[in-house]
């Protein structure tokens, strides 16, 4: 004689379709994860690329005032001055992120070594108080620079970490997040600046 079949509890149904709609619901909580990752660090990398901004700015408001300055004692440095000076008019006019600002935010940074550099060979200018200030804010400018360039290629890192790496790469695909380039510093902050060499001189 046989038995019939026991069906199953309701309970034992219930707790089934619960373990499936978890496992479905597993993936999606892993998108939105990674997904919100993606949108934290590019939110980090414009924060600190708007801390960039800002420092070069005030580094650019400096430059009038430093090539107004110099320009009465380096009379033989005039190429130099009007090179620094139209960089930084075509900096203001351009975003960050344009290829092209980053560039000439290097190239300013190597005319002001230069400059620097160059203010040795004029010991009245060196030794003028209004040369002296202007050096030291621009010292400060300069490291908060790097500071913030720092900052910024930190949060660079991260995520094209996020936008490379497997499987984050699948959803930085499916949104259309890109790899960022990162702010290099200029060749005369990896070096001494040559006293000799630039900008055709």
């Amino acid at each position: 004689m046989t038995t019939p079949p026991t069906s199953l509890p309701l309970a034992s149904i219930a707790d089934a379709w619960w373990l499936v709609l978890i496992l479905a619901a597993l993936p999606l909580l892993w998108l939105i994860i990674t997904y919100n990752g993606l949108i934290s660090c590019r939110n980090r990398m414009r924060h600190a690329s708007s801390g960039i901004d800002v420092q070069l700015k005030k580094r650019h408001d400096l430059i009038p005032n430093l090539v107004q300055t110099v320009r009465g004692f380096m009379q033989h440095e005039r190429e130099v001055l009007e090179r620094v000076t139209q960089l930084r008019t075509e900096a203001r006019e351009r975003r960050l992120d344009d290829p092209s600002r980053l560039d000439g935010e290097r190239e300013i940074g190597s005319c002001l070594s230069l400059i620097r550099a160059r203010a040795e060979a004029y010991p009245e200018l060196r030794s003028s108080d209004h040369f002296i200030l202007l050096m030291r804010t621009l010292n400060e400018i300069e490291e908060q620079i790097s500071a913030s360039r720092r900052s910024y290629n930190a949060a660079v890192e991260h995520l094209n970490n996020m936008v490379e790496s497997f499987p984050s790469n699948l959803v930085a695909g499916w949104f259309g997040f890109t790899l960022a380039d990162f702010f290099e510093a200029i060749e005369s902050e990896r070096a001494a600046p040559n006293v000799a060499t630039g900008l055709g001189t």
